[in-house]
């Protein structure tokens, strides 16, 4: 057995991709270069490699235990894997799942370009039942922004026996809390923007496959439309990757913290976060996930009263991304494609400030 397959995986989330040697440097440079000279290396020109995404490859590809290919955000990762289909295939969709994603398969049916058929992805045998004929199952766990759990593992092999290509987008969980190409997925994808850069300062994506033909096809999809991600960008993602763990611990626990105490809140009708044991997601996270993520969402009794509420926030800001380290929060019923979703419903993406200081902002704005 290798050193590296020997580390546990927060040890391997700071050893991964570097420069390995007597006098290379300790963490990968920037390399900013659109073009390089012939016969020395495996890079050519800037559309088609560069040594600093190749660094973040590794090591995201180490901690997910697959070949990952960088891309120049997450929608041009999910992009690149629908275009591996033929036309007019039918994918397996949740009815909640990341916006842009729904809306990018949306717009696919709209021309012809794949068949959509939506399911409820925490609901396992309607799901499968949905499967005969299908080319593409598409799932979150946890779903954004329900936080609804799939069985990983049961939906998995039911796709697998079919010989239908499976994909997991484990932005929200991380290779920190599953793996699922060890539960038998096909691809992997991540909105690297989020979790994985961990700073709210780059745009960024990946997928991540252990099907060596499937990784050429990726790497096809990303050099002919251009959807390659920048050095600097590259940079940033590999650098916040390194305290990943750390980063998502704390923010777990402060989670975990202020789902519990938003529960018993008066002003709260629900709280989703698969860590309470009461969630109808606790027991299927129990058995595949490692934790239950920084994540959470919570509502309130109209749109009125949480846009008066998040207005009250002085810490906490109003902001439609996550997974950086500080905590924000979003109603999602006002964005197109979250039409259907409560119109009080809050997602929070909990952030690395001490939980007590979160909560206190929470508290001040809840009445």
């Amino acid at each position: 057995m290798s050193q590296r397959a020997e580390q546990r995986i927060e040890t391997v989330a700071v050893t991964a991709g570097r420069p390995a040697g007597p006098g290379a440097p300790l963490t990968p440079p920037v390399v900013l270069n659109s073009t390089y000279r012939s016969g020395g290396s495996s890079y050519s020109y800037g559309r088609n490699g560069n040594p600093t995404w190749s660094a973040f490859e590794a090591a995201l590809g180490a901690l997910e235990g697959g070949h990952a290919i960088a891309f120049a955000s997450g929608m041009a990762a999910v992009a690149a894997v629908i275009e591996t289909l033929p036309v007019g295939a039918a994918v397996i969709v949740p009815r909640s799942a990341y916006t842009g994603t729904r809306l990018l398969f949306a717009d696919l049916q709209s021309r012809g370009r794949i068949e959509l058929r939506a399911v409820d992805i925490s609901d396992t045998q309607a799901t499968v039942a949905a499967l005969d004929g299908a080319a593409l199952l598409w799932i979150e766990s946890p779903t954004n922004p329900l936080l609804e759990v799939a069985d990983l593992p049961a939906l998995l092999t039911a796709a697998s026996d079919r010989g239908i290509l499976s994909v997991v987008d484990n932005t929200f969980a991380t290779p920190m809390l599953q793996r699922p190409l060890a539960l038998g997925a096909g691809v992997v994808v991540h909105s690297a923007t989020k979790y994985l850069g961990g700073h709210s300062d780059l745009l960024m994506g990946a997928a991540v496959t252990r099907d060596e033909a499937l990784r050429e096809r990726l790497l096809q999809r990303r050099t002919l439309h251009g959807a390659i991600p920048g050095a600097m960008e590259s940079w940033l993602a590999l650098r916040g990757l390194r305290t990943l763990p750390l980063r998502l611990e704390r923010a777990q626990f402060n989670a975990g913290v202020l789902a519990a105490r938003l529960r018993e809140h008066a002003a709260v009708d629900l709280v989703r976060y698969p860590g309470l044991k009461d969630d109808p997601g606790h027991d299927r996270a129990c058995g595949q996930m490692s934790g239950f993520g920084a994540m959470l969402a919570f509502e309130v009794a109209d749109a009125d009263t949480a846009d008066a509420l998040t207005a009250r926030l002085t810490l906490i800001m109003d902001a439609t991304s996550l997974g950086g380290v500080e905590t924000t929060i979003d109603r999602r019923n006002k964005w197109a494609g979250d039409e259907n979703v409560h119109p009080g419903l809050l997602r929070l993406s909990v952030g690395v400030e001490h939980v007590e200081d979160i909560w206190a902002d929470l508290a001040q704005a809840l009445f």
